[in-house]
């Protein structure tokens, strides 16, 4: 039973199966090779320059203050290390699937199922967050040029309904309110976020039709945002007052890193680039650069953007700001830049809609290839050469919830999802053989042996948390339970370091599990209540069809 739980894809087969252009493992043809390494990095900034930026980026900065430039340093760090090992998987396995293929590669079946299933919650809820965001960036535009759209057209019932009561409890008026004046079904009011459900559905067209025709439409869009974006930073540093940054990290370091989850959901989406390795002419030598250019772009526009911001209006200011960027220059009246800024908001937020959307349905596509979801998923469209099937799967789980789930919902849950995933990926990387490539066509992850340097970081780590460790300790017994996932994280990382000195692993991907892993400790305990109950129903699926269908138990009975 546990061997095939944790059966392994081998590597020269899926190498064959690419060269051969039959990678389905259905009959049918393999995807249409069209990207490049220009095309890959814009698509990687598409995803990531999005709604982090155009609105978490406030929250994180309220929080942290503008000392939160350093968790942005801190999660690009972190991201470049993951990079760097996708790069090199990426090198080695150039097909599309992403982390769920690389660990069906090195850890087994069960484990690429449970990390396809996360990026499936990645990808997901992700989307909603942005779609939702999406939609109140559009009313903005709209309320600009005098459109008023109904309340009830452009909220969730649960905001409408809290909205309502909270007017009710502090008698004021409900006139005007989206519970007051949504129509009725029987007894039900209703409420329904129609913006978010109608830009998922047109984007899910596009990803339909083609690759082609969402390359160039993702190229445009991160033109413009980028455009848009370096003429905030142009006009914003003449009104930058360096008061506003005094002081620079007003609640510590504790402060910085209770934006964790808002600043790592700006970087998600990168990775969606590695589940277009089956469409890139060259993915050995364009997949790692884009992962490494976009991810380097992005956090320098990150950086200044949030020096800019938080030199121009006070940290303080920007409590459950939705639209920071907007938000800094009406503060200065400026409001016609604000609303350039706000129209920027919905390219850049339709773009990250578009990336996901093509991401998501690959996904689904290489599990089914692998007998672990029904054959319909893997079906590839003849004329518009992608994944047709998943493609209308993921647009509807996208767009469904996005009418009427809550607003307010938490990014924790993609943030869990994905330091999963790419914690498996570092791992993932110490398992393949060593290959060197002499003709420079391909990526090699530099070997830089850990044994030394990782024992050192971690004696500074206990130095300098020491006092937090021995707090943690001390109170055990809390109902938050945070302190339990910092000590299970110190616990792995001991472990990671003890086996690191006797293997002589490489420094980055161990380094890039370490941080992966610090990052999710910092993760309240609710999400990961909600997270383990979706990995469970996600295995009850896998043991009542998957395990039961696997393509490579079928070849392994063959044999």
């Amino acid at each position: 039973m546990s061997n095939s739980l944790f059966r392994k894809k081998s590597l020269a087969n899926i190498i064959s199966d690419a060269n051969a252009g039959v990678s389905d493992g259905h009959g049918t043809k393999g995807l249409d090779k069209v990207l490049g390494v220009r095309d890959l990095t814009l698509m990687g900034i598409a995803a990531v320059i999005g709604a982090g930026i155009f609105s978490t980026i406030g929250q994180a900065a309220y929080d942290g203050g503008p000392g939160v430039i350093f968790l942005f340093l801190i999660t690009a760090i972190t991201c470049g290390f993951t990079a760097l090992c996708y790069a090199e998987f990426a090198s080695r396995v150039p097909v599309a699937g992403s982390a769920y293929t690389y660990s069906y590669v090195t850890f087994g079946e069960l484990t690429a199922w449970i990390i396809g299933w996360a990026l499936i919650l990645e990808y997901s809820i992700g989307n909603i967050v942005v779609a939702i965001s999406w939609s109140s960036y559009f009313n903005n535009v709209l309320e600009g040029m005098n459109i008023h759209l109904p309340e009830w057209m452009i909220t969730d019932y649960k905001t409408a309904q809290h909205t309502y009561e909270a007017a009710l409890a502090a008698n004021q008026s409900t006139e005007g309110l989206a519970w007051t004046t949504a129509p009725m079904l029987g007894n039900w009011h209703v409420v329904l976020n129609i913006p978010a459900f109608i830009i998922v559905i047109l984007i899910t067209i596009l990803a339909y039709i083609g690759i082609r025709e969402s390359k160039k439409s993702a190229n445009f869009m991160v033109g413009l945002k980028i455009v848009v974006l370096l003429a905030v930073i142009a006009v914003g540093v003449f009104y930058i007052n360096t008061d506003n940054w005094v002081p620079f990290t007003p609640n510590g370091f504790s402060g910085i890193m209770k934006g964790v989850s808002a600043v790592f959901f700006a970087y998600i989406g990168f990775d969606a680039i590695s589940t277009t390795a089956e469409e890139c002419g060259n993915p050995q030598r364009d997949m790692p650069r884009g992962m490494i250019y976009s991810l380097l772009i992005c956090t320098i526009i990150y950086i200044v953007v949030t020096l800019v911001i938080t030199g121009m209006v006070h940290y303080g200011e920007f409590s459950n700001v939705k639209d920071p960027l907007a938000f800094v220059f009406e503060k200065i009246n400026m409001t016609k830049i604000g609303y350039i800024v706000s129209v920027s908001a919905v390219i850049a937020a339709t773009s990250v809609i578009l990336v996901f959307q093509i991401g998501q349905p690959r996904i689904w596509m290489s599990m089914s290839r692998d007998g672990l979801l029904p054959k319909r998923f893997a079906k590839v469209h003849p004329k518009y050469q992608t994944p047709s099937f998943s493609t209308v799967v993921t647009g509807f789980i996208v767009a469904v919830p996005s009418l009427f789930i809550e607003s307010g919902i938490v990014t924790d849950l993609t943030s869990i999802g994905t330091l999963f995933a790419f914690v498996l990926v570092c791992g993932g990387v110490l398992l393949l053989p060593k290959i060197e490539h002499k003709d420079g066509k391909r990526f090699n992850l530099p070997y830089i042996n850990g044994r030394f340097i990782v024992p050192v970081l971690l004696a500074a780590f206990t130095y300098f948390f020491w006092n937090k460790i021995v707090d943690n300790f001390s109170h055990l017994t809390q109902d938050s339970h945070q302190e339990i996932l910092f000590i299970v994280f110190l616990v792995l990382a001991y472990i990671i370091t003890l086996v690191t000195i006797l293997r002589n692993l490489s420094v980055i991907p161990v380094l890039g599990m370490l941080c992966c892993l610090y990052l999710m400790i910092e993760i309240p305990v609710k999400s990961w209540f909600v997270f383990f109950g979706w990995m469970g129903f996600g295995l009850v699926i896998y043991f009542l069809y998957g395990f039961r269908n696997s393509r490579l138990a079928q070849r392994q009975a063959q044999a």
